[in-house]
Formats: structure tokens, C-alpha cells, sequence
């Protein structure tokens, strides 16, 4: 960026001796002279047209041409101003060609991650909705052997009660049995 900017300072000093070297040439070349007084000549006369058509000044019949040093230096001038014009230009029409080349990388680069961003949202939602699933059957699952475990436990007591009770006054003796703590027993 900075290169670019000092590229531009640089080429707007160098047009300028350039714009002068224009103004010298016109005055020593016949070809360049002449190209300068039609040029100067046209300009004149479209100013002395444009005042009596716009500012109302009294029309004139017979329009004086500019003397040859006087149009060969007008001439001159307006073509080095037209240099410089079209350099000055060129510089801002580069610049902003460069800077909205610039601006559609980042727009690209920002849109890239805005579709990898995306991508990971949905396999992150996928992968929450599997563990989810996952979680829901585990739960199933653990319902279901708390209830088969209590089942056990009151076939167990129904039993020690019912068939078993002889054995009570025996030296062995039978315990009872939990088959699931009862501090971790999930309520029904």
C-alpha cells in the first residue's frame, strides 16, 4: 500500500518536468507548432462562442484569431494541462481498480470463512443431536434395569417370605438382598 503510494507521488513529480519538456517541444518543432496554433486557434474560438451564447455579449461578426506566439503558447499550455490531466487521472482510475480488487479478496476471503463457519454450525448441530439421541437411550436404559432390579428385589421378598422363611431358625442365614443400592435408586 505504501509502495503504491509513493509510486504515485513519484509519477506525479516526474509529469510534471515532462508537462514542461511538452511546452519546449511545441516551440521548436514545426510539426508539434502547428498541432499547438489549430489547437489554441479552436479553443479561442469556442470561448468567444460560448460568452456571446451564455453571458449574452454583443455577437461579433468577424472573430480576431489569436497571434502565433500568443497561440502557440495557449496551445502548449492546454496540452501540458491535458498531460498532467490524464496522468492525475490514470493515477486514480489505477488506485481505485487496486483498492476494489482489494475489497473483492476480502469480500472472497470473508465469504470462505463465512461458508467454513457455517459447515462447522451444522456438523456441530449434527454431533449434539447424535449425543442427544445417544443420551436418550442411556436414560431408557437405566429406567429400565431400575425396574427390572425392583422387580428382582420383591420376587426375592415374596419369596424369603413365602418358602423360604423355614430356614430363619437355622444356624445359616439368609440375608436379603439388594440388587441395586438403595442411595443410587432412581425413583419410578
Amino acid at each position: 500500500m505504501a509502495t503504491v503510494k509513493l509510486a504515485t507521488l513519484v509519477i506525479r513529480t516526474l509529469a510534471k518536468p515532462i508537462s514542461s519538456q511538452l511546452k519546449n517541444q511545441a516551440k521548436q518543432h514545426e510539426t508539434f507548432r502547428s498541432i499547438c496554433i489549430s489547437l489554441a486557434q479552436r479553443m479561442h474560438m469556442t470561448e468567444i462562442k460560448l460568452r456571446t451564447n451564455i453571458l449574452g455579449e454583443p455577437a461579433r461578426l468577424h472573430v480576431k484569431p489569436l497571434s502565433e506566439t500568443r497561440a502557440i503558447e495557449n496551445g502548449a499550455n492546454a496540452l501540458a494541462e491535458g498531460f498532467l490531466f490524464s496522468v492525475a487521472a490514470l493515477l486514480i482510475i489505477g488506485e481505485t481498480w487496486r483498492s476494489s480488487r482489494s475489497q473483492s479478496k476480502q469480500r472472497g476471503d470473508v465469504n470462505e470463512r463465512i461458508e467454513e463457519l457455517s459447515a462447522n454450525v451444522t456438523s456441530l448441530t449434527e454431533r449434539l443431536e447424535r449425543i442427544q439421541e445417544s443420551l436418550g437411550d442411556v436414560e431408557f436404559e437405566r429406567a429400565r434395569n431400575n425396574e427390572i432390579a425392583r422387580i428382582v428385589e420383591r420376587v426375592v421378598e415374596i419369596g424369603l417370605r413365602g418358602g423360604w422363611a423355614e430356614f430363619e431358625d437355622t444356624p445359616i442365614k439368609i440375608p436379603r438382598v439388594e440388587l441395586v443400592p438403595t442411595s443410587s435408586r432412581v425413583p419410578p
